[in-house]
């Protein structure tokens, strides 16, 4: 594994990623989509951990996409893999059993956006700015973002800055839904953390079971969507944590979730 180009810190059940290159503003190459991925894949399966956070090395840049000193070297062949992976990893990332938050402290641009989309919450700081930006560069986004961003702000906007390229700051970002919330730089890893903790707090096998049925429904008609959650919340009844959580309701005391 690339232990440079991606950190990982571990406090309690929660995960920080960073995206380690912040000379080159934490662009992907392959090598950091490769170490992405093998960090993400272990991290599905530890059952220690709750949740994923993702942020960016320094304080200019969450991601600024794929780095194009590189990506001008490449073949057309090259090209294709790369586009091959990249969205492999975030879909991936979309799909992996924790919940996943961006904490955007930067500029988030073509795959650094689409890397916020792939995640369940995206938290931006006040100095952040965000862009689908590759058809300024003759391309189009290739990594989930033409069907990621629509779903999240709705057609005619995502038609507008798609077709643009225009960069959002934190404050537009926020009003047109494409973050959660927005954070004061100093303070975003700590409102991250404090999200975080909350999550911690409930059970976990409901956790992953709200995110799928919210996920594939979502991908369905309402009926067949209702069916999915029917089918999630079943896994639940018969588990360990549901009766501890009647019991500490009982007990008028917190519960203790062991993902049983």
């Amino acid at each position: 594994m690339d232990n440079e180009s991606i950190l990982e810190e571990r406090k309690e059940q929660v995960v920080l990623l960073t995206l380690n290159r912040p000379d080159v503003m934490n662009s992907f190459n392959f090598g950091m989509l490769r170490a992405l991925k093998e960090h993400m894949e272990s991290l599905h399966f530890d059952p220690q951990v709750r949740v994923i956070i993702i942020t960016g090395a320094g304080d200019r840049a969450f991601c600024a996409g794929a780095d194009l000193k590189e990506r001008a070297t490449y073949t057309d062949q090259q090209v294709r893999e790369f586009i091959h992976t990249i969205r492999n990893l975030f879909s991936f990332i979309e799909s992996v059993n924790k919940p996943v938050i961006a904490a955007v402290n930067g500029i988030a641009l073509g795959g650094g956006t689409e890397l916020a989309l792939a995640c369940d919450i995206r938290i931006a700081s006040e100095t952040a700015s965000m862009g689908l930006t590759e058809t300024r560069l003759a391309i189009i986004p290739g990594a989930g973002g033409t069907q990621r961003l629509p779903r999240l702000v709705g057609r005619g906007k995502a038609k507008e800055l798609i077709f643009t390229g225009r960069r959002v700051d934190a404050r537009e970002a926020l009003e047109i839904g494409l973050v959660n919330k927005v954070s004061p730089p100093g303070a975003l890893l700590d409102e991250c953390m404090s999200m975080a903790e909350m999550i911690c707090e409930t059970g976990p096998i409901a956790v992953q079971q709200a995110k799928y049925a919210i996920n594939q429904g979502i991908e369905t008609d309402i009926h067949t969507g209702l069916a999915i959650e029917s089918n999630a919340y079943w896994i639940t009844i018969p588990t360990e944590d549901r009766l501890e959580a009647l019991a500490a309701f009982r007990e008028k005391r917190k519960p203790v979730f062991k993902g049983r």
